[in-house]
């Protein structure tokens, strides 16, 4: 048995057969850099985190939070708090000295992560478009050879993550990624190993190009490894769209919505892929970056209250 939560947010009242991990992470407080002035502070985070219900987060940019790996640990049991997974960038598709930069980065914060207990790391995959400077950088789709290097690239990885941490791989398709329709997100899943490779399916990014979550979970449960949960404003989605609005444009002016007012709605995808495997986790992540640093707290505690009001398949632990 595992505890769940009715609408009043007490986790320990209703018991579910099947359920999922929810968590949430740096990003639903507009943290998506080491070091900047204008974020909430790692303390406040995790302060809030905590007070909002949640028991797992993530780690956020690497530097974020402590990297001394006592500290941290220190940090988080003190909040009652645990980490489920860590996050590195990858540009595979651009060629072999890709490698080294992602492994480099891998060393760092899948060490990190795996010595307090976590056992996945996301990648996300370079923009094609920058997220800082919202410069067009290459082109927005890839050539054959292209496709062959990324999904090589990322099967060596999770390989060598495996191999050496323990850690599994989860990829996130992404908004101003090569990887982002649902045709590209399959084609992603053609040329990686299972094995090795697997899907952090978010899935407000997924809706952000269009793409069917629960279709997506139908065609391919064994590739489904981790949850990112959020969801898209669709009224502002096709003037984002419709006028190529950069994305990191698109988060300032609220692309991604506090859950329940945008799509997919939550509870179904929850529930089909607690389903197929229970011990997913699904990590709210409203990308939020330049907000207030008042803003994110009040949203992670009703954004919980939301998911388990809504859905018996959610655990908090």
């Amino acid at each position: 048995m595992t505890d769940t939560a009715t609408p009043t947010g007490d986790p320990t009242t209703d018991r579910a057969p099947a359920s999922i991990r929810i968590g949430t992470a740096p990003d639903s407080w507009g943290v998506w850099f080491p070091d900047d002035p204008n974020q909430v502070p790692w303390q406040r985070f995790l302060d809030e985190a905590a007070a909002a219900g949640y028991e797992w987060i993530e780690l956020g940019p690497y530097g974020y939070l402590p990297t001394d790996p006592s500290q941290l640990s220190d940090e988080l049991e003190s909040r009652g708090l645990k980490l489920s997974a860590g996050t590195v960038f990858t540009g595979f598709h651009k060629g072999e000295d890709q490698f080294q930069r992602a492994w480099d980065q891998a060393v760092a914060v899948a060490g990190l992560a795996a010595k307090l207990g976590a056992q996945h790391l996301v990648t996300i995959p370079d923009l094609w478009r920058s997220d800082a400077t919202e410069e067009v950088l290459e082109a927005r789709t890839l050539t054959d050879e292209q496709w062959e290097r990324l999904g090589a690239g990322h099967d060596r990885l999770g390989k060598a993550l495996l191999e050496e941490f323990g850690v599994h791989q989860q990829f996130h398709t992404h908004a101003d990624s090569h990887v982002g329709t649902y045709k590209e997100t399959v084609r992603f899943l053609d040329v990686t190993d299972p094995r090795y490779t697997n899907l952090c399916l978010d899935t407000g990014h997924f809706a952000y190009y269009g793409g069917d979550n629960l279709k997506l979970i139908a065609a391919h449960p064994e590739r489904i490894g981790y949850l990112h949960l959020k969801q898209v404003d669709t009224d502002l989605l096709f003037d984002v769209l419709k006028n190529d609005v950069p994305f990191a444009t698109a988060v300032a002016q609220g692309i991604m919505t506090e859950p329940p007012h945008g799509t997919p709605e939550l509870a179904p995808i929850i529930e089909a892929v607690a389903a197929i495997n229970p011990d997913v986790f699904g990590i709210v992540e409203q990308d939020m970056y330049g907000c207030s640093v008042d803003a994110p707290g009040p949203i992670a505690e009703r954004t919980f209250h939301h998911i388990f009001g809504a859905t018996s398949a959610a655990r908090v632990s």
